[in-house]
C-alpha cells in the first residue's frame, strides 16, 4: 500500500497547490510599496504551490555550447530506444570530429538530466551520449524484468551502437556495471570496447570507508528491503502491476541524510522571493525542480543492488558472474583508467572507486590514473566550479591521449 498511500497523499494536497497558483499576485513589486504584507503573502503562495515531487523529465535543455571560439547549436537525438533506456545523443553540426564519450547516468531515484552540468562541459570538446533512463512505473510489465545484469547489457549495446573509438565516464552507482561491460567486452575482443573508462565517485568495493549509506545496506537484511520499501504501481501508470523501488522513498531517504542543509535552502527561497530577489531565488529553484523529480527503479533492480553491490560486494570480491560466466576485471588490458574521488564525499568515501586500479590487474601503469579532488562532496565531483575547472581537464586529457 506504500505507492498507494503516497499517491492518495498527493491527490489530497493538490487542489491547495493549484489554489495557491491561482491566488499568487503577479506584478506585486507595486503592491508592496504600500502594504508590505503583500510580497510575503505571494512568496508563501509560491512555496505552496511548489510542494510537490514530479516523475517525469525536466530536459536537459542545453540549446548550445561553445566549441572553441564560436558557439554552437546542440539538438537531442535518441539514437537507440530500448524499452528502460534510451541512448540520448548531443549532436552539434562541426567540421572536426570529436571524440565520443557515453555518460553512464545513475539509476537511483533521479533523471539522467541531473548530469546536465556533466554532459554541458563535456560538449566542449567531445561528441557526447548518454543513457537516459525510463521512469519504471511509465514501463508495461508486457517488457519483462530490469535487473542489475540487464543495466550492464544496455550498456554493451549502447557502446556498440556507438561503434569503436568511444569512451566511457560513469557517474556514482553505475560505476559497478560499467566496469563489469568493459571486463566482458574486454575478454570478448569486442571492437566497441571503450578507449577509455573514467569512473566518478562509484562504489567499487564499499568495504573501503563505509559511508552512512552503506551502513544503511548493510544494517537491514535483503528481505527487510524487499518487504518494507518495494511498492506495487497503481493502476493509473502504463506500468500498472510492476514492483518498483518508488523515487519517492529514495529522495526521502537522500534528504534525511541533510536534512538541515535542505531546510536552510527553502528559508533563503523564501527570503529571495519576499525581497523580489529573483535571480538568487531561480539558482534554488532550478537546482529543487531537478532534485524533486525522481524516477522509479524497477524491484529486481534495486534488490540486486543492494544484494550484490553492497551487502556482498561480488565485484570486489571476484565473484560478480554475468549471464553465468564469472567477471574477471583482469581481463581489461588496453581501456585506459581513471578513477576520481571526492575528499568530502559523504556517499561514496575514500578508496571506493580507486579499488578499481586493483582490481584491473593487467593494466600498465602508465594506462591508470587516479584523481582525488580534496575540497568538493558527492556532487561536486561532477557538477559546479570544482568539476568544471579541476577535475574536467584531468578528463579531457586522458580522453585525448588515447586517441
Amino acid at each position: 500500500m506504500l505507492y498507494q498511500f503516497y499517491q492518495f497523499q498527493d491527490d489530497l494536497i493538490a487542489p491547495m497547490r493549484a489554489m495557491a497558483r491561482t491566488m499568487r499576485l503577479d506584478g506585486w513589486a507595486g503592491w508592496g510599496a504600500w502594504n508590505p504584507a503583500v510580497p510575503h503573502t505571494d512568496a508563501w503562495l509560491e512555496m505552496i504551490a511548489r510542494f510537490r515531487l514530479t516523475h517525469h523529465s525536466p530536459g536537459f535543455n542545453i540549446p548550445s555550447v561553445m566549441v572553441g571560439n564560436r558557439e554552437v547549436a546542440v539538438r537531442e537525438e535518441v539514437t537507440l530506444d530500448l524499452p528502460f533506456g534510451e541512448l540520448r545523443h548531443f549532436a552539434k553540426d562541426i567540421d572536426t570530429p570529436q571524440p565520443p564519450v557515453l555518460v553512464v547516468a545513475p539509476l537511483s531515484g533521479h533523471f539522467a538530466t541531473l548530469l546536465r552540468g556533466t554532459v554541458e562541459v563535456l560538449l566542449r570538446d567531445h561528441d557526447v551520449y548518454i543513457t537516459d533512463w525510463k521512469n519504471a512505473r511509465d514501463v508495461p510489465l508486457s517488457a519483462g524484468e530490469f535487473g542489475v545484469e540487464d543495466y550492464v547489457a544496455y550498456l554493451i549495446r549502447f557502446l556498440e551502437e556507438i561503434g569503436p573509438g568511444g569512451n566511457l565516464l560513469a557517474v556514482c552507482q553505475p560505476c559497478v556495471q560499467a566496469l563489469i561491460a568493459v571486463a566482458v567486452m574486454s575478454k570478448d575482443k569486442n571492437p566497441a570496447t571503450p578507449r577509455t573508462m573514467t569512473l566518478m565517485a562509484g562504489p567499487i568495493d564499499v568495504r573501503e570507508s563505509p559511508t552512512t549509506v552503506n551502513e544503511l545496506a548493510f544494517d537491514k537484511p535483503y528481505e527487510w528491503f524487499e518487504k518494507n520499501v518495494i511498492a506495487e504501481v497503481p493502476s493509473r501508470y502504463a506500468g500498472a502491476g510492476r514492483k518498483v523501488y518508488p523515487g519517492f522513498v529514495q529522495l526521502t531517504a537522500f534528504m534525511a541524510m541533510n536534512m538541515d542543509r535542505h531546510r536552510d535552502q527553502h528559508n533563503k527561497l523564501y527570503r529571495h522571493l519576499a525581497r523580489g530577489e529573483m535571480a538568487e531565488a531561480m539558482k534554488i529553484k532550478d537546482f529543487y525542480d531537478e532534485y524533486f523529480a525522481v524516477l522509479d527503479l524497477t524491484a529486481e533492480f534495486y534488490l540486486e543492488t543492494i544484494d550484490r553491490i553492497f551487502q556482498r560486494a561480488e565485484l570486489a570480491k571476484g565473484e560478480f558472474t554475468y549471464r553465468g560466466d564469472l567477471v574477471d576485471p583482469g581481463e581489461i588490458r588496453q581501456t585506459a583508467l581513471l578513477t576520481v574521488e571526492g575528499g568530502r564525499d559523504d556517499i561514496c568515501s575514500l578508496g571506493q572507486t580507486a579499488a578499481a586500479h586493483d582490481l584491473c590487474r593487467s593494466l600498465r601503469p602508465h594506462l591508470k590514473r587516479h584523481h582525488l579532488q580534496a575540497n568538493v562532496g558527492h556532487y561536486g565531483v561532477f557538477n559546479g566550479r570544482r568539476w568544471e575547472r579541476e577535475i574536467y581537464p584531468v578528463v579531457r586529457n586522458m580522453i585525448l591521449a588515447m586517441e
